[in-house]
């Protein structure tokens, strides 16, 4: 299965902690609820971004069809092949039957957003690349991820009309849409072609083991972070006594209060691994500067944390 993986979990988190602290409502079992239907709307904004791909070979395949059967087709519709719907990598999602699956489940479609699937593909079939992939006297596997690259990076990255679709759709999709894109690059750039001839591939399939650490992971973090807030809030203000915490960005005092949490309550994460990650996550969710006082306030929080002996790490907690 496309997981997300540990930071796009912390992501979710932030975001549903940012908005519970935000509500009137400080409902905890109502903030865990939005959290988990986030990353379900995550998967099925996935699923519709995978689907997408098929459809438009689908369509592809439609066109050249029709202007085969023309009453005067020309002779180049007559050469026309049927590359691009047969592409492999296009081939490994749509024959796939865990993606099938989901998508039935999920009540995935593209009906409503149809004329997106045709413009699309009228844009792409008109570019250098298409055509030059078209003609080739063969393809190669590489030939065939490059195009599907091509396509994902100049027509989909980018899309206004993918944007606005999903916009119409879910609240939660926009947000998501960034995060969904950067996971579905990474997916696409990892395919082998000796994965075509092994049994094991699966978009879909997943270890029971991994979804329950996930799940327990992020229920964790949600509630231990709200639970112990005012300690939180209270070792912060220590080591930033120039500072009124109420000045301090919020989200800069959130991830700061995540990062706390995960060192103090997760005792198989490294400490280094959680305060690496929270700065990262700060360099594209707050303020420019926000890395370098966040990385300074927590070194002396840890710092202080350890001498207490409030930090205890077992298994791979223990790696430096």
């Amino acid at each position: 299965m496309i997981l997300l993986n540990r930071r796009q979990l912390r992501i979710k988190v932030m975001q549903a902690l940012y908005a519970f602290f935000q509500s009137e409502d400080e409902n905890i079992i109502v903030g865990e609820k939005e959290l988990i239907k986030s990353i379900e709307k995550y998967y099925e904004l996935l699923l519709h971004q995978l689907l997408f791909f098929v459809e438009v070979a689908e369509f592809a395949s439609k066109v050249q069809y029709d202007a085969k059967q023309k009453y005067l087709p020309s002779e180049e519709e007559l050469k026309t092949n049927c590359r691009f719907r047969d592409n492999k990598i296009i081939s490994m999602i749509a024959d796939n039957i865990d993606f099938n699956r989901k998508v039935e489940q999920k009540k995935i479609s593209w009906y409503e957003g149809s004329e997106i699937v045709h413009k699309s593909f009228t844009s792409f079939k008109n570019s250098e690349a298409y055509l030059k992939y078209m003609n080739l006297p063969e393809v190669s596997f590489q030939d065939d991820k490059d195009i599907i690259l091509y396509f994902f990076e100049t027509l989909v990255l980018d899309s206004e009309l993918l944007l606005n679709f999903y916009e119409e759709r879910s609240i939660y999709w926009v947000d998501d849409l960034d995060l969904v894109n950067y996971t579905l690059h990474k997916f696409i750039k990892s395919f082998k072609e000796e994965t075509l001839i092994t049994d094991t591939f699966s978009i879909f399939q997943f270890d029971e083991t991994d979804e329950k650490e996930d799940h327990d992971y992020i229920i964790n973090l949600f509630r231990k972070t709200i639970y112990n807030q005012g300690e939180y809030e209270k070792l912060i203000s220590d080591k930033t006594k120039n500072w009124e915490v109420e000045r301090i960005a919020m989200m800069d005092v959130l991830l700061m209060k995540m990062a706390i949490c995960e060192v103090v309550e997760f005792s198989n994460i490294p400490v280094k691994v959680s305060l690496n990650e929270y700065i990262e996550i700060s360099k594209n969710y707050s303020t420019p500067k926000s890395k370098i006082f966040i990385n300074g306030i927590l070194d002396k929080i840890v710092e202080e944390l350890k001498e207490n002996n409030k930090i205890k790490k077992v298994g791979r907690g223990l790696m430096q």
